[in-house]
Order: C-alpha cells, then sequence, then structure tokens
C-alpha cells in the first residue's frame, strides 16, 4: 500500500541471457519536437505616453501623501515628547517644593 509504483520504462530491457563482446555504435534518435506554447487569452497591457504620464503622476503623489503622513507622525510624536518632559519639570518642581515645605 505504501510502496512506489515506478512506470514502466518506454523500452524493454535487453534480454539478460545474450552479452555482447563486441561494442557497437548506437545511432541517437534525433530531439523531438515542442511543440509550441499556447497563446494567451489574458489582455496585453500597453502604455501610450498620457497613460505613462499618468502613471507617473500618480505615483508622484502617492509619495508625496505618505510622506506627508509620515512627517505628521513624527512631527505627533516630537509634539508628545516635548510635553511629557514639560509635565515632568513641573512634578518634579512640585515634588521639590513639597519636601522643602515639610
Amino acid at each position: 500500500m505504501l510502496t512506489p509504483k515506478y512506470p514502466r520504462p518506454d523500452t524493454p530491457p535487453p534480454p539478460a541471457t545474450t552479452t555482447p563482446t563486441v561494442r557497437t555504435p548506437v545511432p541517437i534518435a534525433p530531439a523531438s519536437v515542442v511543440p509550441a506554447a499556447p497563446v494567451s487569452n489574458r489582455p496585453v497591457v500597453q502604455l501610450t505616453p498620457s497613460s505613462a504620464l499618468a502613471l507617473a503622476a500618480g505615483g508622484g503623489a502617492v509619495v508625496l501623501v505618505v510622506g506627508a503622513v509620515l512627517v505628521s507622525l513624527l512631527l505627533a510624536v516630537a509634539i508628545t515628547g516635548v510635553s511629557v518632559a514639560v509635565v515632568a519639570v513641573v512634578l518634579r518642581g512640585l515634588v521639590n517644593d513639597l519636601h522643602k515645605g515639610r
């Protein structure tokens, strides 16, 4: 059940009873002709100069939008960091005032 099943060879093996004493050259059969690949039914995309220009403009717009989003995220992180630092300085001053007042 789990043993592999090998296909039968195309040519039968030579008979085992005869052993040739002199080697004779075997003619080589010409290679078979490979059939051409079937033609695809998918449409081919062809770029005209105007469509290439539109594609480049669209790509440039995407780069600008992504850049603006990344810069705004970086700016938001910087503003948050500065505000946390200001809050830390204010809290440190309040805690120092409490300890001095005792």
